[in-house]
């Protein structure tokens, strides 16, 4: 089982290895937050600015709003944020938000292309026939939210549709998460991010109904590599 300790060390050792990749260019280390009900959220500053992604608004203002107000865990090199909040009651999760938003638009190779040129990583970032779009894994037991099928307790949202919920096997840890990220669209033929990665064997327990993984689902790796 995860507990708390363990994801909190997760994350901080991940974003010290994004730092040291050379991958982020600012970061918001997570803390603690104590809530009502025995609640402990582990998050980051600004996380209550996340709402703006909630709003009928276009894409890119989503994203300049995000961060305006440094609504993020890590911004990345070319501009993407990603976003980690956990939320546990005593030592069992209860709910999970991470995100990944990257950049509409090439501001930011327009400003430094230097940065982008030398490296063969950003060649997809420049490219014109990329579209940029984000993504989301939730995790949520409340039985007021959950609904087989129809809202899996985990599951992955891909753009900002509202009905997407693709079922995942299990919640997502932070290592898994940020490999998915460097693995998807980082890793190149002479960088690969993820062997240098740090290694966590703590994982949490599946929560995947049989209906849901009858369908099309994200399977959680159980072993590592």
């Amino acid at each position: 089982m995860t507990t708390l300790r363990d994801t909190r060390n997760q994350i901080n050792k991940l974003v010290e290895a994004l730092i040291e990749f050379g991958l982020s260019i600012d970061q918001n280390f997570p803390f603690e937050r104590h809530a009502p009900a025995g609640l402990v959220e582990i998050t980051f500053p600004a996380s209550e600015r996340i709402s703006v992604a909630f709003k009928d608004a276009s894409y890119v203002e989503i994203y300049k709003c995000l961060v305006a107000e440094r609504a993020f865990l890590v911004r990345l090199l070319d501009g993407a944020i990603i976003q980690m909040m956990y939320i546990f009651k005593g030592e069992k999760l209860e709910r999970h938000r991470l995100a990944f938003f990257p950049s509409p638009d090439l501001e930011e190779f327009q400003n430094n292309p230097e940065i982008y040129l030398q490296d063969e990583i950003y060649a997809d970032i420049i490219a014109k026939n990329i579209v940029p779009f984000p993504f989301r894994f939730d995790f949520d037991t409340r039985k007021e939210t959950h609904e087989e099928l129809v809202h899996p307790k985990s599951h992955l949202t891909l753009g900002q549709y509202k009905n997407c919920r693709i079922p995942v096997t299990a919640p997502v840890t932070p290592f898994w998460f940020i490999d998915f990220i460097l693995r998807n669209f980082y890793n190149t033929a002479f960088n690969r991010f993820t062997d240098s990665l740090p290694q966590f064997k703590n994982l949490f327990d599946d929560s995947v109904l049989p209906s849901e993984r009858a369908i099309v689902h994200v399977s959680i790796p159980k072993t590592f590599k």
